[in-house]
Parts: C-alpha cells; sequence; structure tokens
C-alpha cells in the first residue's frame, strides 16, 4: 500500500534500529543507546498491557525530565493508550481534577513527587499510582511494576491503526480556572515533529538539552522529534544556570528550547561564559527582548523565535530570518526577530482577522484576532464539545489573541483577549486567582492584572475591595492564595484599595489599572 498512519512511533523504531549504538539519554550518571531506549520503551508498554491498560485508555505522568519522562511518551501510546502529561508545579486538588476529568487509569509518578501524588489520586476510584524511581533504593514499586510483564517478550508494533485517534491529552493552565484537556492525535504530532527538526535546524549530531518541561505540550513535540533524527537527549530535572551551563561543557550541548524567563537565567548565571560552539536556542512564551537577542548573538547563541499555544501543539509560527537582516543595525534586527512571524513549514498560514473574519490589512497598525488551522491545530477539548465548537468558529481556531500584520506579511501580538497573565511562559487565570482571593472571608471584590516583572515579563498584582468592618493585609491575602492554588500562580502583592474602576453598569474595569501599572513600560506586548 501507498498510505500508512503517521505516528511518532515510528520515529523510535526507525532511529533504534539505525543509531542501535548511539547514545540516545543522558540522565544523571545513566547513559542510554537507541537500542536500549527501544527496549526499555517496549518494557513499560508491555507492563501497562499487563495492568490492565486498553486501547485508548489514559495513562497520567507526573515527571520531571528525566529518561522515565521520555520512556512514557513512547511506551503509553506503544501500548495504546493515550498519554495525560501532568504539570509537576499543579497543587494537588489541581493535579486531582485532571486525573478524574481525564479519567486517567494509571499515574506514573516520580518517586521525588510521591507525596503530591498520592495526595492527588485521594477520591478517585479505579486509578493506579505507581512510583517512578531510577536510584537502585528506589526501584521496587518501580521494578514490581515492570515485572508484571516479565514473562512476555514480544514486541509490540511500533504502528497505529488511525493516525487521527488521539496520543496525548495536554491540559492548559486554564482561562476560566479550570484547564481544558487539548487532544493531540498521531499525524499531528509526527507532523509537528518534523517541523521542529526543520527550523530548529537538528539533525543527528544534535545534543538537546532539557530546559523545556516534556510535560509541556510533550516539550514542544521535542520529545518525539529529537529522537526521530537520532539526536541525544540531555534530561534535566532542575533547571539552575549552574546546572545549564554545566552540561554545556560537559556533553556539548547543541540544542535547547526555553521560554526567555529561562533564557535570562542562562545568560545571567555566575557560569555563564562566550560558547566555544554555538548553540540553537529556539524561545517562545513571550517575545524575546532586543536586549536579550544582543546578549544571546555576543555569548555565540543563535535564535529562533516561535509562537504558538497548548492547541497549536506549542509553536505553529516562526520568525524566519531574512538574508537582509544581517546587515541591519542591532537594534532594528532585534525588533524584527521579535515579531512572532509566519506559518511554519508543516503548519497552515498565520492569519489575523476582524469580527467577520475578513483578513486585517497589512498595515503594522491595524488589530485582529490571531486564528489559525491545519494538521498542527488540535483535534478537540476533550469532552468538552461546547468549548470546541466555540474555539473552531468559522472554520479556523481562535487563539484569543490579538495582533497586527505587517506589510512583508509577519504577525506581531499586540495584547491578549482575554486576562491570561503569561509568567515564565506559564499561563496564569486571573479568574481563577480572583476567585481564590474572594474565597477570603474579609474580601468583598478582587481585580487581578499582569504587571511588569523584570525577571519573568510579568506577573499577577492583586487588587481587593475589602467588606464593611472587616480587615486584613496584603500579605496576608497572599499567603491565604498560595494555600488555594499553586504557588506560582499567586500574586506577591495584593493591594487592598477603597473603590476599583468600574463601568456604569457595575463591570471592572481592568484596562484602567493595567495602564496604571505599565505607564512608561512601553506597550504590554505578549507572545
Amino acid at each position: 500500500m501507498s498510505h500508512k498512519a503517521l505516528t511518532p512511533l515510528s520515529f523510535l523504531r526507525r532511529s533504534a534500529e539505525v543509531w542501535s549504538s548511539k547514545i540516545a539519554v543522558i540522565d544523571g550518571d545513566r547513559r542510554w543507546t537507541y537500542a536500549k531506549f527501544g527496549s526499555e520503551v517496549q518494557r513499560v508498554a508491555r507492563a501497562l498491557r499487563a495492568s490492565g491498560v486498553k486501547p485508548g485508555d489514559r495513562v497520567a505522568t507526573l515527571m520531571p525530565n528525566v529518561a522515565e519522562m521520555l520512556v512514557a511518551h513512547f511506551a503509553v501510546p506503544l501500548a495504546g493508550a493515550v498519554l495525560v502529561p501532568v504539570n509537576t508545579r499543579l497543587s494537588s486538588s489541581e493535579v486531582n481534577y485532571i486525573l478524574g476529568h481525564s479519567g486517567a487509569k494509571v499515574l506514573l509518578a516520580d518517586t521525588r513527587l510521591s507525596d503530591l501524588a498520592d495526595r492527588s489520586v485521594e477520591g478517585l476510584d479505579g486509578i493506579e499510582c505507581v512510583h517512578v524511581g531510577s536510584e537502585p533504593d528506589e526501584r521496587g514499586a518501580w521494578a514490581a511494576f515492570l515485572d508484571r510483564a516479565a514473562g512476555e517478550t514480544k514486541d509490540l508494533p511500533w504502528t497505529v491503526a488511525d493516525e487521527e485517534s488521539p496520543i496525548a491529552i495536554n491540559y492548559t493552565s486554564g482561562t476560566t480556572g479550570r484547564p481544558k484537556g487539548v487532544v493531540y492525535t498521531h499525524r499531528g504530532a509526527y507532523l509537528n515533529s518534523l517541523g521542529e527538526l526543520i527550523h530548529s535546524q537538528h539533525s543527528p549530531a544534535s545534543v538537546y538539552l532539557w530546559t523545556l518541561p516534556m510535560f509541556h505540550c510533550n516539550g514542544w513535540c521535542t520529545t518525539w522529534a529529537v529522537t526521530g533524527i537520532g539526536g541525544t537527549h540531555v534530561c534535566l530535572p532542575e533547571v539552575r544556570g549552574e546546572a545549564v551551563w554545566n552540561a554545556i561543557d560537559t556533553y556539548g550541548v547543541t540544542h535547547l528550547n526555553a521560554a526567555p524567563t529561562v533564557v535570562t537565567t542562562i545568560l545571567n548565571a555566575a557560569e555563564a561564559t562566550s560558547l566555544k560552539t554555538p548553540v540553537r536556542v529556539t524561545t517562545a512564551g513571550a517575545p524575546p527582548s532586543p536586549t536579550m537577542i544582543g546578549h544571546l548573538d555576543r555569548m555565540g547563541f543563535s535564535l529562533v523565535h516561535v509562537y504558538g499555544l497548548t492547541e497549536t501543539y506549542g509553536p505553529y509560527a516562526v520568525c524566519e530570518v531574512q538574508p537582509e537582516w544581517e546587515v541591519l543595525a542591532p537594534g532594528e534586527r532585534s525588533r524584527l526577530l521579535s515579531r512572532q512571524g509566519v506559518g511554519m513549514i508543516q503548519a497552515d498560514e498565520l492569519r489575523v482577522v476582524d469580527e467577520t473574519m475578513h483578513d486585517v490589512p497589512n498595515d503594522g497598525a491595524t488589530v485582529g484576532e490571531i486564528v489559525m488551522r491545519g494538521n498542527n491545530v488540535m483535534a478537540e477539548y476533550y469532552l468538552d464539545p461546547e468549548g470546541t465548537r466555540e474555539a473552531f468558529r468559522g472554520g479556523w481556531f481562535h487563539s484569543g489573541d490579538l495582533g497586527v500584520r505587517h506589510p512583508d506579511g509577519y504577525v506581531q501580538l499586540r495584547d491578549r483577549a482575554k486576562d491570561i497573565v503569561i509568567s515564565g511562559g506559564e499561563n496564569i487565570s486571573t479568574i481563577e486567582v480572583e476567585q481564590a482571593l474572594v474565597s477570603h472571608p474579609a474580601v468583598m471584590e478582587a481585580a487581578v492584572i499582569g504587571v511588569p516583572d523584570e525577571k519573568w515579563g510579568e506577573r499577577p498584582r492583586g487588587y481587593v475591595l475589602l467588606k464593611s468592618d472587616h480587615t486584613v493585609t496584603g500579605p496576608e491575602l497572599v499567603a491565604h492564595v498560595q494555600q488555594q492554588i499553586a504557588r506560582y500562580k499567586a500574586p506577591r502583592e495584593v493591594m487592598v484599595v477603597k473603590a476599583l474602576p468600574k463601568t456604569s453598569t457595575g463591570k471592572i474595569q481592568k484596562f484602567v489599572l493595567r495602564e496604571e501599572a505599565w505607564a512608561g513600560r512601553g506597550e504590554r506586548i505578549q507572545g
């Protein structure tokens, strides 16, 4: 037949044969060849099958960037199941919601997160929590799990019957407080992986450092992509400046992906030095500043600026560098590089439309909503047909991002249509934070906006109006919110005010608060 279903599983099948003796994974003292990587995936897939996991079942993971998390990206779909990678920074109640909503049958949790995992499965029926440990004294439960399929040695096929079937469900940070399950297909993941390889210029010589969480959009599909090209994965459970530079020096890192805040951490680490060989940095989450771009260039890094959402498998657009930009003054070149750009090679075009779905003029000034479609847009929101219909109204996925299109066709973001705060590449729902604030007995009303932050780009700030005869301090409210939701979502400061700006109908005017907070800081541009 001339047709065969596309799936990232075929990447590891090929690499395990073509690059069998090549180092595929470096994780601390462990070194896995591609042959070993492939055998570990088969072993875990068989154990999942032996544990009662059936085709279509969901298997969740709660792990940092370790070898076992890479294995899960292949083993879960190899077993016919759907991967649900969970953000390790969430609270137990948030993880519990995701596990319950996805109907996960198994949770594979790193031993470093055992307490969080155990709390997260409380009250859920039909889910097994398996603790995954790589150290000899931690391997008891994990070894016992793997032994469930000890009598079965036949390899499972690296194929899938339907390329449009789900390979993963990635949960958003939630625009209204409740995260949505974004369904990725085998076909979409396969094609996005190829796009990542092309635009980040990977090759079999790639040594990829895992500074981007694998749980975030499946590491922008790089879990599968680097495997497909036969590169080497360097696992990094905790992203610290000294650890990144040690890995660069020790392993000869050639590529990494990271939000601009992580890039800033790398550039400003005490160990930072000019590179002997170039390292390609692919970044998204916020536009890299001209200062950062210049700093990267001076130190020997090369930049790839991409743009996308969880709903688009991570990167969908790229700021393609034009040859004539090379002779421009650094400031002008950096300004052009900070734009979100054009659709990637595997994606459809990037449109900016008005309310009638007509394209706005290419004048760099007329604002519209950015919409997308094609193979690298999600199949649906899991168990949310109404949300899916709304997101795809007019036949295109509505990003909720507002932008402009320049005369050269490149798109640039201007603002968020919704009030999401993007802090260090993480989406924070202002509504969720407001609800946490209002849950305090002294608070009558609350408003949350994003304010400037030198390290994170922006962070949430709360404004509250107290009930009559009630008193509470800002620090007390911060502590209260930290008990309600993940700490990284909590505002660093809460301002107790006598009044909140409102419309005649009583709606809080957040733009008034935002304009005051951003006064003198230029445009509030997010990516």
